[in-house]
């Protein structure tokens, strides 16, 4: 044993050999000596490889996306969160822009085992010899680098991205590793993964890319500082020639054929910026009431939410909203030339709800950045006479009874009440004495008295003593139900007292829109919601969405609307639509004035109010800052946003 051994042992200085050669390795021991770095160098990789493991928890930062709001139409209206990524399914992305990648970066994607050997001896050398870096990384590994480790470029990172490599390749399939880096590369622009960046560079989703704007995109992932073309003309330069590259690369690997490839012989330009959102005015309002109702009526949990990944899909109607933002501002412009100082503390609230329910538009304040309340959605002030319609509906409904347990008596339109100014407000056993012992008396606005007139009258000409007396003979706990049933909040209605049915609520601009809504809709009523549906990653994310039910008899609603069609026609003989309906509404100490209606299956609720928030929460006086009967700043807005302006 020992003799072989020895046999094995260099003998040096070699015998037989003369000069420098006395000193070499015999063909043996070289081959020996290869043959043993092989087996220890096989040994330590195999090695290696059942010791990684693939982490458990993905880069945060290269998870996280922005949540995307949509107007009605489909087209972007806001963006929310710190990272622009937006996940697509590798189903939603076409087979042209999934090519138009692998041609660029990595045509052996589907057969290769995860990693580059050459491409990977290359960078290693480079790294460990020059003291520089270079690519030849697989997608495999690109993905590893994106979503596991860091952007370090050392002996060791790219070691573990290595081994990491191999075992995901065996444990995911091609496409989920493709759809996985297509999701989380950079493609500059502040962007990041292919469908942000199709939007970023072209203004659409990536489900509407050609393959010749797929092959610029593909470009950029070797580095968008160096290929975006609007940066500089050695830019556009290096742009175009990368971009006819992987055109022709597509043609050599048969993705392309040559009659297709032929088509596209100018360099697809990108936009020169990207999208910019509209962020701190009106946009933020809409985004903060959908985000809002996306995570009740989902069922999304903050942390979710702030991870991203939402398509948010809104009612919010961009015609309207802009008209109803221009009617405020022309509102606002007029107030500040009349009255300047007074117009420092005047607040407009307004919304629009469809009969269905949709909020098509609202104004919640001059700037969300300066004033982070939305006015279309708070209940600041009362309603006022805007109350009354609800008042009537309860009385058309319920029925009227003048006699404790005595019977219950229909009213109709032509039904006579008492239109004088100051008379009591009484009960079945006599006036209504209010807890200082005083007793209740009724007035109606300026103090005018009408006498004996029918309640369809009274609504149409805004005679409030007939309603003050009706909610009491209807019973105050009807009026109640009867507005809630239409929308409005029970929060918002205060005590069941006879100033109720005088608007002593304080419903917001949203609510007053949708009560007149369910008027408009025959008495049905659906709950205001502002998205229509939520998507996250290109998957369908259950949504409760209310549905119509029945507040008043659809008769009752008829009626109602007949007296508010025959208000706004006494008060505005101009305006042409046949089934619009309207109505102003003041408060007794002219802290706020309503005008609210509807036409075309839309209501509108506009509220002018002043309060100085920097002192207190206390309405002030209008001052005039709400215009005349004659010409009301309230109907101005509301003619501005339903187009009869």
């Amino acid at each position: 044993m020992w003799a072989a051994l020895g046999r094995l042992r260099p003998d040096y200085p070699r015998p037989g050999r003369t000069g420098w050669r006395r000193w070499l390795p015999s063909w043996r021991h070289w081959l020996g000596g290869f043959l043993g770095a092989v087996g220890l160098s096989g040994f330590f990789l195999v090695v290696a490889y059942a010791v990684t493991d693939i982490p458990e928890n993905l880069n945060s930062y290269a998870t996280q996306q922005d949540n995307v709001f949509y107007w009605s139409d489909g087209t972007p209206m806001a963006r929310t969160g710190w990272v622009q990524r937006q996940a697509m399914p590798l189903r939603d992305i076409p087979e042209d822009v999934r090519w138009a990648v692998l041609a660029a970066e990595n045509e052996s994607f589907y057969s290769d085992p995860g990693i580059s050997f050459k491409g990977l001896t290359r960078a290693l050398w480079r790294t460990v010899g020059e003291g520089d870096t270079e690519g030849g990384s697989t997608i495999t590994q690109q993905y590893v680098k994106n979503v596991y480790l860091t952007q370090n470029q050392t002996v060791s990172r790219k070691f573990t991205e290595a081994m990491i490599s191999l075992k995901l390749d065996n444990r995911m399939s091609k496409d989920q590793i493709l759809e996985g880096y297509l999701n989380t590369s950079w493609f500059g622009r502040g962007t990041y993964g292919i469908q942000r960046a199709a939007q970023a560079y072209y203004g659409k989703d990536v489900t509407h890319l050609n393959v010749s704007q797929a092959a610029f995109l593909a470009s950029l992932l070797k580095g968008a500082g160096l290929y975006d073309p609007t940066l500089s003309e050695a830019n556009h330069k290096r742009a175009v020639e990368r971009w006819s590259w992987t055109l022709d690369r597509m043609v050599k690997i048969g993705r392309l054929s040559p009659a297709e490839r032929a088509k596209y012989q100018k360099f697809p330009e990108p936009l020169k910026s990207a999208r910019v959102y509209d962020t701190g005015k009106q946009s933020d309002y809409l985004v903060e009431l959908a985000q809002q109702y996306a995570k009740k009526a989902a069922h999304i949990s903050d942390k979710q939410f702030d991870l991203g990944g939402y398509q948010i899909y809104t009612t919010f109607d961009r015609k309207r909203e802009t008209e109803l933002t221009d009617a405020v501002a022309k509102a606002r412009k007029q107030a500040r030339k009349d009255e300047p100082k007074a117009a420092k503390t005047v607040h407009y609230g307004a919304a629009s709800v469809a009969t269905d329910g949709r909020i098509l538009a609202v104004y919640g304040g001059p700037d969300h950045r300066t004033q982070g309340y939305n006015e279309s959605n708070s209940s600041t002030v009362q309603a006022g006479s805007a109350f009354l319609p609800f008042v009537y509906a309860a009385g058309l409904e319920h029925g009227v009874r003048k006699t404790r347990g005595g019977p219950t008596t229909r009213i109709t339109p032509q039904t006579v009440y008492d239109g004088d100014d100051g008379i009591p407000v009484t009960t079945p056993e006599g006036p209504y004495w209010d807890r200082s012992g005083k007793q209740v008396l009724a007035h109606n606005e300026d103090g005018r008295s009408y006498g004996r007139i029918g309640l369809g009258k009274a609504l149409a000409e805004s005679v409030n003593t007939p309603f003050m007396q009706l909610g009491m003979d209807t019973g105050l706990d009807k009026v109640r139900d009867t507005a809630v049933a239409a929308g409005l909040l029970s929060s918002s209605l205060g005590p069941q007292v006879p100033a109720l049915s005088l608007g002593s609520s304080t419903p917001s601009a949203i609510r007053m829109a949708g009560g007149y809504a369910t008027f408009a809709a025959a008495g049905l009523h659906t709950e205001p919601y502002s998205v229509r549906r939520i998507t996250r990653n290109g998957s369908r994310v259950a949504l409760s969405t209310p549905i119509a039910r029945r507040a008043v008899d659809a008769q009752v609603a008829e009626e109602v609307s007949q007296a508010l069609t025959d208000s706004l026609r006494a008060a505005h003989p101009t305006v042409a639509a046949p089934r619009a309906t309207g109505k102003s509404g003041t408060t007794a100490d002219d802290t706020a004035a309503w005008y609210a209606g509807t036409a075309d299956s839309v209501s509108t609720a506009v509220v002018v109010y002043r309060m100085d928030l920097a002192k207190s929460l206390e309405p002030l006086p209008l001052k005039g800052l709400a215009g005349t009967t004659a010409d009301s700043v309230p109907y101005a807005v509301w003619a501005g946003a339903m187009g009869f302006g």
